[in-house]
């Protein structure tokens, strides 16, 4: 898709365009005009899809030049951005058929959004729109890791869907050891360096592939690289990924930085991981009262309660009495089955389909995704190659 931009502004031009080249499909800024009068002195030969206008200064005056303007390219969609309010040019501007008004300095997930519906509305985009899931530790040794992992894979196995795990471990990530035995080629990082080439294909090559359904971007293997990732960086990353894959999940890890916090303010939803015990709790409690002090709705949050066992004297009431949260779901303690899968490098659920573990994962995709996905006793069979009533 291809954009005629109408600015002075020079370094609007340049993230217009870094905006555009992280797009799949890419916006592309076929031309560039100083003023509304320089456009329709040097029109384009060929139809643009969009016409982005720099309205910071421009006046009433101007509301002319911009009808024009508008019936001169009659079959693209207009966008004004504009750093202030100017009435009647708004009003004229709107009745030249513009759509799509921003506000200056650039927010980037309005503007990609606003691009959004304009491809939508041209017929040029058939997208995924996937949800990003975004797990994160409590406490340090909470599990989160293996959750996020191992729920990734169980995702794919029996959702039948297309799910990207990113690593997010500032320092020492190391998703991919729970699940793989292959050495990442590409990290998140290596993505970021080069993130002018962001597209679906850069991506999909950068990851390690666990099965065909699901991929892991790596944290990065020195955490002296970590410094090189910015949060527009991520921004472009999800976007990409929401368009081709139907779920993103984020191992975050525990760390609350610059990274994380935009990678938390584009999550659908948010998975606290703990155990049942005071030290997490305590913990549990700075983290909800972070993510109320950012705004996030509770609904967004729904803890996971990670190795459970009944009977003991703290119960899930009192958790969510003192967190203020519901608890959505609880893993059982099943050491054994867990310790095996994490030592060899292999998806529990591809381990020991019976484990407890194993089934309670099941569930969770269940309530994910909101519809069965083991009451099929073939679906077992086609995983795993066997049925239950061989053994």
């Amino acid at each position: 898709m291809k954009a005629l931009l109408i600015t002075r502004d020079g370094d609007l031009q340049a993230e217009l365009a870094a905006q555009g080249a992280a797009r799949v499909p890419p916006l592309s800024l076929g031309a560039c005009r100083s003023s509304l009068q320089d456009a329709l002195d040097r029109p384009l030969p060929d139809q643009p899809a969009m016409v982005i206008i720099d309205a910071s200064e421009l006046d009433d005056n101007d509301a002319a030049h911009l009808e024009r303007l508008a019936k001169h390219y009659p079959g693209a969609s207009l966008m004004l951005l504009t750093g202030a309010h100017h009435q009647e040019l708004l009003i004229r501007a709107m009745r030249a058929g513009v759509r799509e008004v921003l506000q200056l300095p650039l927010v980037h997930r309005a503007l990609h959004e606003a691009i959004d519906r304009v491809a939508a509305a041209a017929g040029v985009t058939n997208m995924r729109d996937g949800k990003i899931l975004a797990f994160i530790a409590c406490k340090g040794g909470s599990g989160a890791t293996f959750l996020s992992t191992n729920f990734g894979y169980a995702l794919a196995a029996l959702a039948d869907k297309k799910v990207l795990l990113i690593d997010l471990h500032g320092q020492f990530g190391d998703a991919t050891l729970y699940v793989s035995d292959q050495k990442a080629a590409m990290t998140l990082s290596d993505v970021c360096r080069h993130i002018a080439r962001l597209d679906a294909a850069f991506l999909e090559s950068s990851l390690v592939h666990v099965s065909p359904g699901f991929g892991i971007l790596a944290a990065a293997d020195d955490p002296g690289q970590a410094v090189e990732l910015k949060p527009e960086h991520m921004d472009a990353i999800l976007r990409v990924a929401r368009q081709h894959y139907d779920y993103i999940v984020l191992d975050v890890g525990r760390q609350i930085d610059a990274i994380s916090l935009r990678a938390l303010d584009n999550a659908d939803v948010i998975y606290p991981i703990l155990q049942l015990g005071l030290p997490d709790i305590r913990d549990g409690r700075r983290l909800l009262d972070i993510f109320r002090s950012l705004g996030y709705p509770i609904e967004q949050t729904r803890l996971i309660v990670n190795r459970y066992e009944k009977g003991g004297k703290l119960r899930l009431q009192d958790l969510q009495s003192a967190l203020g949260a519901e608890v959505v779901h609880t893993i059982p303690n099943d050491y054994i089955a867990v310790t095996d899968s994490v030592n060899q490098g292999v998806p529990v659920l591809r381990l020991s389909r019976a484990a407890p573990v194993s089934r309670s994962l099941a569930d969770l995709v269940e309530l994910v995704t909101a519809r069965r996905v083991v009451e099929n006793k073939g679906l077992f069979d086609r995983l795993f190659g066997r049925a239950d009533t061989d053994q």
